[in-house]
């Protein structure tokens, strides 16, 4: 069931629901649309659109009525009772699509959680036999009627993973900090959902990531590391896709997995170039990225699907010279050069290349640096010190500047030896420019 509000049904709108049905594994059977200036307080639709809905429920033996839109309680109460079939608004069927991918211990958890918090508010009717009944020995009820119970159940339960899902929060957050110390830049794949980045994410990482063509086919995000022309390692994170009128507990609930947005040093925003409202779905992400904290976050456009408007992949620039959007084929591998040039150009300012002095007693520092691939090469001193060359970003060598007993003898760019206090320099220079 779709309605338009104030104007014709969209019949992209129309198709994105039916691919939601079909992700969920339902079998579409019939498609009952209408339009209408404002909601009903009680069908959300006329009661004649309504009646008609049931007639035509009755007519193909559906099992279940999806409605393209948001219910309250009530409305979705109306409607069952009206219709004697099981009702599922907008929400509640991407609430089922996540729990039937989600994989991970955190993302079930997460999922559950929204779903919890979803019924909560639609929870109706206590049973007679356990109300309230007068006293006496064997008369008296529990105390409580059904409804009480399961609200109390619902909410001991939302409270138990609230902890479990902060605990997990805080485990992912000191992991966050211990690679912190040497930080590798890192790519978060986003965009809207079956717009391509699993099978980019596939491409670039030849990580065996889950591929199909569906919406949502992923919810669990994966991470690897990729090496860049010139051995700079960079860690890409595939994430789950947006979707226009995404719930908001949905949002709520994947705060820690959108993490991976959050914490990102730039985005591949993926795009579907074949759609005809790509604009749009820009406009949907980029609202979510709003939502979760992550606008202010660098984004490369990535036009994804080129194969399917009959495009040759190439570079966008703006006027300043700087890659903003690709195009290119992930299915097909077209263009991916070009992407993996504009990454390495973004990410310029975030790593260097330098030459610095530890002491022999610094064995610590040393085997964070080779931990964090960091280290390009390496050779002793006389005097018993390590001559080291890495690639780090700048806040990080300038870090190391202020490190007692490290040496920088030499940054890319420059030909000269590099004491610390020319090193904060260079790096405040640098940093300033690249705002």
């Amino acid at each position: 069931m779709r309605l338009g509000l104030g104007a014709p049904v969209d019949p992209e709108d129309l198709q994105e629901f039916k691919q939601l049905a079909i992700s969920a594994g339902a079998v579409p059977v019939a498609t009952v649309t209408g339009r209408r200036e404002r909601p009903d307080s009680r069908y959300f639709m006329g009661s004649g659109k309504a009646e008609e809905l049931k007639e035509a429920a009755r007519a193909s033996d559906a099992d279940v009525i999806l409605v393209d839109h948001a219910l309250s309680p009530s409305q979705e109460r109306n409607l069952e009772k009206l219709i004697e079939r099981r009702v599922l608004d907008r929400n509640g069927l991407i609430l089922d699509i996540f729990a039937q991918r989600a994989r991970s211990f955190e993302g079930k958890l997460e999922v559950e959680l929204a779903q919890l918090k979803h019924i909560s508010s639609r929870l109706v009717r206590g049973w007679t036999h356990l109300e309230r009944q007068k006293g006496g020995i064997g008369l008296r009820g529990p105390g409580e009627t059904q409804l009480e119970t399961d609200r109390r159940i619902i909410g001991q339960r939302v409270r138990v993973l609230t902890k479990r899902l902060e605990k997990i929060r805080q485990q992912r957050e000191t992991g966050r900090q211990m690679r912190a110390e040497i930080p590798v830049p890192s790519l978060a794949l986003v965009g809207y959902t079956n717009a391509g980045k699993s099978t980019l994410f596939r491409a670039l990482t030849g990580a065996d990531a889950y591929v199909a063509n569906q919406l949502f086919a992923t919810l669990d995000p994966t991470v690897r590391r990729v090496m860049l022309p010139g051995g700079t390692a960079v860690v890409a994170a595939d994430t789950v896709g947006f979707i226009r009128e995404l719930p908001h507990e949905l949002v709520a609930a994947f705060q820690s997995t959108l993490t991976e947005a959050r914490a990102a040093t730039l985005l591949l925003h993926v795009v579907d170039a074949s759609n005809p409202r790509r604009d749009e779905q820009i406009a949907q992400v980029d609202a979510v990225l709003e939502e979760i904290g992550a606008q202010d976050i660098p984004q490369l456009l990535v036009y994804n699907k080129i194969d399917r408007i009959e495009s040759a992949p190439h570079l966008d620039r703006n006027a300043d010279g700087r890659a903003v959007a690709v195009w290119i084929s992930a299915q097909h591998g077209t263009g991916l050069d070009l992407l993996v040039t504009a990454v390495a150009e973004r990410l310029a300012r975030f790593a260097r290349r330098a030459r610095l002095r530890v002491p022999a007693s610094a064995g610590a520092l040393r085997s964070r640096l080779y931990a964090a691939q960091a280290v390009r090469g390496e050779t002793s001193a006389p005097d018993g010190s390590i001559e080291l060359s890495v690639e780090l970003p700048d806040l990080e060598l300038l870090t190391l500047a202020r490190t007692s007993g490290v040496q920088i003898l030499e940054v890319q760019g420059s030909d000269m030896p590099c004491a610390p206090g020319d090193l904060y320099l260079q790096s405040s220079a640098l940093l300033g420019a690249s705002k």
